[in-house]
């Protein structure tokens, strides 16, 4: 049986595989079983000779809420660390985990993946989503996609990844707010190889994309993608995914009561829809997408 998973579908087809973040319920919120499982299926899939292209997309109305912040810690006032835990232990769990498992996916697809893979996002693309959409060798998006970092709003890191692809101004602009955007700007300053109106015509542009990858030799695409992957590596990008791992540790631990406080209490009063709406709703209207209308009085 193909899908042996339980948090995400793995489909062949068409010369290639779909690869579906299946969490719907949690908008595909990224777990340590969703992120392990993605791990197990781009392996399986880049062993495969029969699989020329790999399609990665989300089930529902989203690519990926990000990672999972729906987690009950008790944090210990005014350093903002979890209950029982010292700083030197956040810090080291906190890089550690950064490299071995999120930030080591991303770093694989530069370092080891030698079949190409093609982001399809559609609906709302946050955080660690927007990490693994960008950091695919393609991103096509549907109209109605939305990209953000606003994990930045919560004291955490956002990644080097948007730098790589919207440039140093671009990136930070949107890096150092949380702002969301939309698949115009997203494509704009150099997100997304293309937008299209649905997530089904994004989806077929991907697959008719695998088949033409199907009509060259297979070890022709690998070293050509080698050529473009090793080349980043030598331009230095796996030193700066490394450093990225490094200081997300560090904003981990950097927490002010003032600003992070407020927003647990909210999750204890009212859950994760309360903890969103204390961190997003300073920020609104957003510069683009479905939140960049102010809401009437």
């Amino acid at each position: 049986m193909e899908n042996k998973y339980e948090q995400l579908l793995y489909e062949k087809q068409r010369n290639g595989v779909l690869i579906t973040l299946n969490r719907p319920e949690v908008m595909n919120a990224i777990s340590d079983q969703l992120d392990e499982e993605l791990h197990h299926a781009l392996d399986q899939a880049d062993a495969d000779p029969e699989v020329r292209g790999i399609i990665l997309t989300g089930a529902g109305a989203a690519f990926s809420a990000g990672f999972d912040i729906n987690a009950q810690v008790e944090y210990v006032w005014p350093a903002g660390l979890p209950e029982g835990k010292s700083v030197a232990e956040v810090i080291d769990t906190w890089r550690t985990r950064f490299w071995q498992k999120e930030h080591g996916r991303i770093a694989r697809i530069i370092d080891e993946i030698s079949t190409p893979i093609i982001a399809v996002v559609s609906g709302w693309c946050m955080g660690g989503g927007s990490w693994y959409a960008l950091t695919s060798h393609l991103t096509i998006a549907a109209s109605d996609a939305v990209f953000g970092q606003v994990e930045v709003r919560m004291i955490s890191d956002d990644n080097f990844s948007w730098i790589l692809h919207a440039g140093y101004k671009n990136g930070l602009r949107y890096a150092l707010t949380g702002d969301h955007i939309d698949a115009e700007e997203a494509m704009r300053i150099g997100l997304l190889n293309e937008v299209v109106e649905t997530k089904d015509d994004a989806l077929e542009k991907a697959f008719l994309f695998v088949e033409r990858l199907a009509k060259v030799s297979p070890e022709t695409v690998k070293i050509n993608l080698a050529i473009a992957m090793k080349g980043l590596q030598v331009m230095g990008l796996h030193n700066a995914l490394r450093l990225n791992s490094e200081l997300a540790a560090a904003v981990i631990v950097s927490k002010r009561e003032e600003f992070s406080k407020p927003l647990e209490d909210a999750r204890k009063e009212g859950g994760l829809r309360a903890f969103i709406r204390k961190r997003d709703e300073p920020f609104q209207p957003e510069p683009f997408g479905p939140r960049s209308k102010k809401k009437p009085d």
